[in-house]
């Protein structure tokens, strides 16, 4: 929450600072020059489906003969997405806010649990599962400000770069229900898990810098008020997990607390109708990996045991997104 602080602050302190630096390259000049200051606010809506997307964990055996993994757990995320996007454009400053829930519970895909869990073959993978996925209300919330360069790097007006720098928030509630469990060493016959399976709770915190980039595609394509948008960006992430796991004795959590990175890449095209109304459409892809801590609890049981750098959590969401925008 420090780090969440300090990008706030510093929000705000960069949006007073906008408000004396009198540049941009939005004037129909061959090269970006300073020009008075000029400020627009847009508000839009947006759609987003994630594909070939999912989120992962899984943890070694801390004991003899320590297989690693020892458990792995893969959730399927493809999943209809929706929410708002607003941004206040200064000449030299840019603040965005976005928001998105999901609009569908029903993940495409099955929910795959996988074990090893013979001491005396330990590279042997003996159970697996696979279930329905559930998407209970999910979250992702993105913060972001940006600073125009072009002029200082003599660009021509038609392209502009930008330093960007933010947080992604994404939380997700997913549960698992209705599935079936093999034993791989063909002692016992499958047998069926009706009703749900786990509860799944995850946080990710990313704060990021990068590069984005717009291109006036009217100078190339003749198609007026067509704009390119492409954007780069490298995050130190921070993990949060919960696993409850409803088919074992007693109340039994596993929880996961991870430090990593992620790297991120959009690509998009945006055509402005008149001087207010936008379209877009963009494709991103998001991937995540972290590594740290795993707990075992089950309070039922007495059971209470932590260990250090045995987990491992990743996520990888692909996007398409379609945007509408007005601008005041």
């Amino acid at each position: 929450m420090t780090t969440c602080r300090f990008f706030l602050v510093l929000g705000v302190i960069i949006s007073l600072t906008a408000a004396t630096v009198p540049h941009s390259f939005a004037a129909p000049l061959e090269k970006s020059e300073s020009v008075p200051i000029t400020k627009t606010f847009s508000i839009g809506g947006k759609l987003k489906y994630l594909f070939r997307s999912y989120t992962s964990y899984e943890f070694a055996n801390p004991f003899f003969p320590y297989q690693d993994p020892l458990s792995r757990l893969e959730f399927p995320l493809d999943t209809w997405w929706g929410g708002l996007d607003m941004r206040l454009n200064l000449s030299r400053f840019s603040f965005g806010l976005e928001g998105l829930t999901n609009l569908t519970q029903n993940a495409h895909g099955q929910f795959k649990d996988s074990d090893w869990d013979d001491g005396a073959r330990p590279e042997e993978k003996t159970i697996y599962s696979r279930s329905d996925m559930r998407v209970a209300p999910s979250y992702m919330v993105r913060f972001d400000t940006d600073m125009d360069v072009s002029d200082w790097l003599s660009l021509p007006k038609w392209l502009s770069i930008r330093p960007v720098g933010g947080m992604r928030w994404q939380k997700f509630n997913l549960v698992s229900h209705d599935g079936v469990q093999w034993d791989l060493t063909g002692d016992t016959p499958s047998i069926a898990l009706p009703g749900e399976g786990i509860r799944f709770k995850q946080q990710y915190w990313q704060y990021f810098i990068g590069l984005r980039s717009r291109v006036d595609l009217s100078y190339i394509t003749g198609i007026q008020s067509l704009v390119l948008l492409v954007q780069g960006d490298w995050a130190y992430v921070e993990g949060e997990n919960e696993d409850n796991h409803l088919l074992r004795p007693g109340r039994r959590f596993t929880c996961e607390n991870t430090y990593g990175y992620a790297w991120h890449a959009s690509i998009g095209l945006k055509k402005y109708i008149g001087d207010n109304f936008g379209i877009g459409l963009e494709l991103d892809y998001l991937t995540l990996t972290t590594t740290g801590n795993h707990r075992l609890l089950n309070e039922t049981l007495g059971m209470d045991a932590s260990w250090s750098d045995i987990a491992t959590v990743w996520s990888k969401q692909a996007g398409l997104s379609f945007s509408v925008e007005y601008r005041f």
